[in-house]
């Protein structure tokens, strides 16, 4: 079920993102798939918890041929698919490794691993995909305003899943198995 839900919400993101316009908070740009893809590197702990490193590098690969697939199929040119496919290919491996190597609590594993995804993967997208370096869509005296916003949101997505982790027994029995 664990799978299910990291490679759904991975879709998820790709969907809303493309379907719906970027949510503008003050100076910041923010993709509503931010909000998903915050919560994806949470997932991809639980998946490796229960399944390994090895095995999640293949739910990894699974679940980025998916995101590649949506997001070719629902618009998205093939200069943005391939920003979100390296992107998503750094951040995930980027958690995968310090989720792992970190000698620390879960709930500073998950914390840390993922900010420091969710930066990766808000930098790479938004520099290869949207910056004049790709499509275009977003200028250079802009993209730190898209990055940053992104990078919050991530941010407050994994500070809340590690609350969540922190104060409910379902999914911190989820992680123990």
């Amino acid at each position: 079920m664990r799978i299910f839900f990291y490679l759904s919400v991975i879709v998820l993101a790709n969907i809303v993102t493309a379907k719906f316009a970027p949510l503008e908070w003050g100076l910041f740009i923010i993709p509503w798939g931010s909000f998903l893809i915050g919560a994806t590197f949470i997932l991809r702990d639980i998946v490796q918890n229960k399944y390994g490193k090895k095995k999640t590098y293949m739910f990894i690969a699974l679940a980025l041929a998916l995101s590649a697939v949506s997001s070719y199929l629902l618009g998205d040119t093939l200069w943005i698919v391939f920003a979100s496919a390296v992107s998503f290919a750094i951040s995930e491996t980027t958690d995968t490794e310090i989720y792992s190597r970190l000698k620390a609590s879960l709930q500073v594993r998950v914390l840390f691993s993922g900010i420091v995804g969710g930066l990766l993967d808000s930098a790479i997208f938004v520099i290869v995909g949207l910056s004049p370096l790709g499509a275009g869509f977003v200028p250079w005296e802009f993209v730190w305003m898209a990055i940053l916003g992104q990078v919050i949101i991530k941010t407050i997505m994994q500070f809340l899943g590690v609350m969540v982790l922190s104060f409910t027994s379902v999914v911190k029995n989820e992680f123990a198995s």
